[in-house]
């Protein structure tokens, strides 16, 4: 789903970065078991508002989680989903974009005529990010370059300005940067949460957001977009998820505080803070009991589909929709009413 460190025995906190662009004509065949998939979100919306859902328990034992292993498998779109040409012409690159939100996200800008990259944890999303390259070939506009699929370590600079180069070098710019890339870990104390495992998290899910828009912002003119995916946990908090709490509390502070820095050059700064959403980061982090009942605890009774967030991003990434919209932060979360 997002892109993020490898295990710590295997990357002895490397930097080490792969140049492996995924070609779309290669993709995987995918022989596996189908999987129960959603009914199209209108029917979802009507039939679960107020009723609640279930999940078939699930556990995946190591992040991040593969979106092609869910059961059922999360809902990237929707025929209900009617594109305009809101992005035509424009570049996107959208971090951790292989599966959950930012699968949906790709999906939706490559319908509005964006060309888009995505990057990936290697060797571990290889089977995600083939899916998700696929799709996006289908989707593109006829004017639109090839999508491209990036691997890498996003916990480090010269990682995240590797990608920044080699989607300018094949692109000419970015128009819109999505920060999205994430990981979390249940802990029931502070004191669970070592030195290693803090840094851990919060080169994914910060450090990642500050080094990504760095080198990024050599490549964006007037007009372009930042999103960055944060959390209600960093409105409502979270006991369990502290350390991701924390960062997502981060992301909102940047958000807001990039958005100043960057109003003056005409660069837009917005986030996106979903509630429960149905992604590869929900079995990989939470228990069996916890994935059947994942998502009740909102006043609709239910987890999102990711389609049902990402039309989030399509609007603050417009220009003419959220021209007058800078330092925000939209709140699809099933109703959960925060103090932003």
């Amino acid at each position: 789903m997002c892109s993020r460190f490898l295990p710590c025995s295997a990357r002895a906190f490397s930097s080490t970065f792969t140049t492996h662009l995924i070609s779309p004509c290669n993709f995987f065949t995918n022989n596996t078991k189908r999987r129960r998939s959603y009914p199209p979100v209108n029917i979802i919306a009507r039939s679960m508002a107020s009723g609640g859902q279930t999940f078939p328990p699930q556990k995946q034992e190591t992040q991040p989680g593969k979106e092609h292993a869910m059961d059922p498998t999360p809902h990237y779109s929707s025929q209900d989903y009617k594109p305009a040409n809101k992005l035509r012409g424009k570049i996107a690159l959208v971090t951790g974009g292989d599966s959950g939100i930012g699968r949906a996200v790709c999906h939706c800008f490559a319908l509005e005529g964006a060309t888009v990259a995505f990057t990936y944890v290697k060797s571990q999303e290889e089977k995600d990010a083939q899916d998700t390259l696929k799709l996006l070939m289908q989707a593109k506009a006829a004017d639109a370059k090839d999508p491209m699929a990036v691997p890498t370590d996003l916990g480090f600079d010269d990682n995240c300005k590797r990608v920044v180069d080699e989607v300018v070098n094949s692109y000419g710019r970015i128009d819109i940067l999505v920060n999205n890339a994430a990981e979390q870990y249940e802990a029931s104390s502070v004191e669970e949460i070592n030195e290693e495992r803090l840094e851990r998290v919060f080169r994914t899910n910060i450090f990642s957001y500050f080094f990504v828009t760095r080198h990024a912002l050599k490549h964006m003119k007037e007009g372009s977009s930042i999103i960055n995916t944060t959390s209600v946990n960093a409105y409502k908090g979270n006991a369990k998820l502290l350390d991701y709490t924390a960062t997502k509390g981060a992301i909102v502070a940047f958000t807001r505080g990039l958005a100043l820095q960057l109003v003056e050059r005409g660069i837009r700064v917005n986030g996106v803070a979903p509630g429960p959403v149905w992604t590869p980061l929900i079995p990989a982090s939470f228990s069996e009991e916890e994935c059947a009942n994942f998502g009740k605890q909102v006043p609709m009774k239910r987890a999102a589909q990711p389609i049902e967030v990402a039309p989030s991003y399509v609007f603050l990434a417009s220009c003419p929709e959220s021209s007058y919209i800078t330092g925000q932060v939209i709140h699809p979360n099933g109703g959960t009413i925060v103090n932003a």
